[in-house]
């Protein structure tokens, strides 16, 4: 096993797709991108790698994604390596040209959603139809509640019937288009200015302090979202000991129409591994529950709270 490992490593090729894929998730063109180098070479040195335990891949529609080990020996063996791989002369300029290739996407992604606001929520009622996702929302929402925000707001559909539930409201969105159709969705609400406040932000980053808020809410966005993980991180990091959080989303499908359409990343969702994802990132006592919608999607819908010692759960 070591002699493959190092095997897998005597290239400096592989070396960079190392670095790149210890800190991000891409597909096989975007790493083309990124390495300026043919495709047929790149998937040449991915298939070493995977073969080899470094590396793992995910399909996802028509598209392949690639990531480093997260689990096991190999993930402690390439945490070991991951210092010796700063000194690739190539290094400075993968991470100048990984960090445009992020922009580039945040970039499309805010465009989508600018171009597509006014349309949206007529969007979101070809899928939901009658279905009543604010209610869900809503009726999990705790007792008492401070301050509850909605992650990905949009255009404040969600989040207006939350504040008839919460003291007060946060609405969170990249899209600056977004959150002007979310502000004349609340233009005629009594004290706005008091309880409710609009930001803009990406949720890998939110703008909000430590253990602020005592409910989050995010419905419909992790799918857009490339790194779901790091976004549940951030999550976990704004809300109260006791926090509650509401995720809403696709179950995994395979219309690939919705990228197009709808600007998704992920065709949907596992319910299991996104139930183990909330539990590596700090969530227990989760339940799902399940609605079918339109054009043959079941949306998933979990609820979770910030573990805390002794807590038990999915």
């Amino acid at each position: 096993m070591t002699v493959t490992l190092f095997k897998a490593l005597a290239d400096e090729t592989r070396l960079r797709l190392l670095r790149i894929l210890l800190a991000h998730e891409l597909s096989v063109n975007e790493l083309v991108t990124v390495l300026e180098m043919g495709q047929s070479r790149i998937s040449r040195h991915l298939r070493i790698l995977t073969d080899a335990g470094l590396l793992t891949s995910r399909r996802d529609g028509l598209w392949v994604f690639y990531q480093a080990q997260q689990e096991g020996e190999n993930r402690h063996f390439l945490s070991a390596i991951e210092p010796f791989l700063q000194d690739i002369p190539e290094a400075a300029q993968d991470v100048e040209n990984t960090n445009r290739l992020l922009e580039e996407r945040n970039k499309k992604s805010r465009q989508f959603f600018n171009e597509i606001a006014e349309d949206w929520d007529n969007l979101n009622s070809e899928i939901l139809g009658d279905f009543d996702l604010a209610g869900a929302v809503c009726n999990a929402m705790p007792q008492n509640c401070r301050l509850a925000v909605d992650l990905g707001c949009g255009t404040g559909t969600v989040l207006k019937r939350m504040l008839d539930h919460s003291l007060g409201v946060i609405g969170v969105d990249n899209s600056p288009g977004m959150l002007k159709a979310c502000k004349k969705t609340f233009a005629d609400t009594a004290e706005a200015e008091q309880r409710i406040s609009l930001r803009i932000g990406e949720l890998e980053h939110l703008p909000l302090r430590d253990h602020e808020a005592d409910f989050a809410s995010i419905n419909l966005v992790l799918h857009h979202i490339h790194q779901p993980d790091k976004v549940l991180q951030e999550i976990r990091r704004i809300l109260t000991q006791h926090g509650l959080l509401f995720i809403s989303d696709f179950k995994k499908h395979k219309d690939e129409s919705m990228r197009s359409r709808y600007g998704d990343h992920w065709l949907g969702f596992d319910t299991n591994k996104l139930a183990m994802a909330l539990r590596a990132n700090g969530f227990s006592r989760t339940t799902v529950r399940e609605q079918r919608v339109n054009k043959g999607l079941t949306l998933i819908m979990l609820t979770s709270y910030v573990s805390v010692p002794g807590s038990t759960g999915v």
